[in-house]
């Protein structure tokens, strides 16, 4: 299979400003069908609004976003993710007062309107990431860690053919972490195609295929881990030289 028939989604040129500033200035990448990219870049390089350009929060003023054949730029959110991109956010945003399942129940209906295979569904992505015990909890009872996962959960109930990821280990202790990537490790190896952006980079050096840097809205680097954590420009813009020191060690 050629790279271009493994390419699940492909930004050309894609931009947006604000006024006078680019937030996303000309960013071109193709993601791979089962490949685990890691976003990575300084605070306020443009990651987020990345991608909320390609799941349809907000629309690109410039290039062209196409998901398995798609043209995305202009469709809503819940459009973009009827066809397969599912995300998870910066802050967890659950039903509170909903059970761990129902949560769960509300991303399964994106991939089936029958409540009893929603459900199943739901079931199966709870167990995917180890909550099934906690089905029944309240889902405003939850620790960080366990809302994480539910969110995890609830997008992978959607059966997506492409996850985005925004900070799945942010504010975590170091445990927690270790239990995450446990179940980020498992999605790779299902062959789950995942794009994430993380700052947590020891780990992410670890799973990533390939990283992505962004800087000022703009590609700043692309390649294999190896390289792109070696690359003066990015220890210079993101990663510093007491970070570079101690990874060579």
């Amino acid at each position: 299979m050629s790279e271009a028939e493994r390419t699940v989604l492909r930004t050309d040129g894609l931009g947006l400003r604000i006024g006078a500033v680019a937030i996303v200035d000309d960013v071109s990448l193709a993601v791979r069908e089962g490949e685990f990219l890691v976003v990575i870049g300084p605070n306020g390089a443009g990651k987020t609004t990345l991608f909320n350009l390609l799941n349809g929060f907000l629309r690109a003023d410039a290039g062209e976003v196409v998901f398995q054949g798609h043209r995305l730029i202009g469709l809503k959110p819940n459009r973009v993710c009827r066809l397969g991109i599912g995300r998870t956010f910066q802050v967890v945003r659950v039903f509170a007062r909903m059970s761990v399942l129902q949560n769960v129940i509300v991303g399964a209906y994106v991939a089936d309107r029958d409540d009893g295979r929603a459900r199943a569904l739901a079931q199966e992505a709870l167990a995917r990431v180890g909550l099934a015990a906690l089905a029944d909890a309240p889902a405003g009872a939850l620790t960080n860690k366990q809302l994480r996962l539910l969110e995890l959960a609830r997008a992978l109930a959607a059966r997506p053919q492409l996850l985005l990821l925004d900070e799945t280990l942010a504010g975590l202790g170091r445990g927690e972490i270790d239990e995450l990537l446990e179940v980020l490790r498992s999605l790779r190896q299902d062959g789950t195609t995942v794009v994430i952006i993380e700052h947590t980079m020891h780990a992410m050096v670890r799973l990533a295929d390939r990283f992505l840097v962004l800087d000022h809205g703009r590609v700043l680097a692309s390649g294999l881990p190896s390289d792109v954590v070696e690359d003066p420009s990015v220890v210079e813009a993101y990663l510093g030289k007491k970070w570079l020191a101690r990874a060579r060690h």
